[in-house]
């Protein structure tokens, strides 16, 4: 089951995160498999040589927005809470209310078209092709960390101007 770290932690790449993923992709692949077009490892944990608290993001891309519900009950029924959008449209979070022996994870359900989701993929997608942007994004995370070690508000929002730089420069 996911916990929250009782301060913000951010810590150097682990090459164990992208085989963590493929564990917890399989299993939400069983799951649901036949509503998703896919499930991407999103989020600083996806990119390669880049800090990041040690929490992994997924992506689970449904075929179409209507098929929500029924990927809503099937989670609930393997013991995920659904707490909605978070205030970021394009994405639904879901909480493990059991421990399925993963490491800590954020479950996100996603239309294709969804924002959430394109502004995940391409900021993903852009720290992975760009060394400077991915250690500067490192640097201001570090930082961020340091000054905010019990704030995940705060550490959130001193991250938005340069995630917004970086969606607008790929045109998302």
């Amino acid at each position: 089951m996911a916990e929250r770290t009782p301060f913000i932690q951010v810590a150097s790449y682990d090459p164990a995160w992208p085989q963590e993923f493929a564990r917890i992709a399989a299993a939400v692949k069983q799951w649901m498999g036949d509503l998703l077009i896919g499930i991407e490892h999103v989020g600083s944990t996806s990119v390669e040589g880049l800090a990041a608290k040690p929490i992994l993001d997924l992506d689970a891309v449904l075929t179409s927005a209507d098929r929500l519900p029924e990927a809503i009950e099937r989670l609930a029924a393997q013991g995920f809470e659904h707490q909605g959008n978070l205030g970021i449209a394009g994405r639904e979070a879901f909480r493990p209310t059991r421990d399925f022996g993963f490491m800590n994870y954020h479950l996100y359900v996603c239309p294709p078209e969804g924002r959430g989701y394109l502004e995940h993929i391409a900021l993903r997608d852009y720290l992975r092709g760009h060394d400077e942007a991915r250690d500067e994004y490192a640097r201001i995370k570090r930082k961020l960390a340091q000054a905010h070690r019990t704030d995940i508000d705060a550490y959130v929002e001193g991250k938005s101007a340069f995630v917004q730089d970086i969606l607008r420069r790929t045109g998302v």
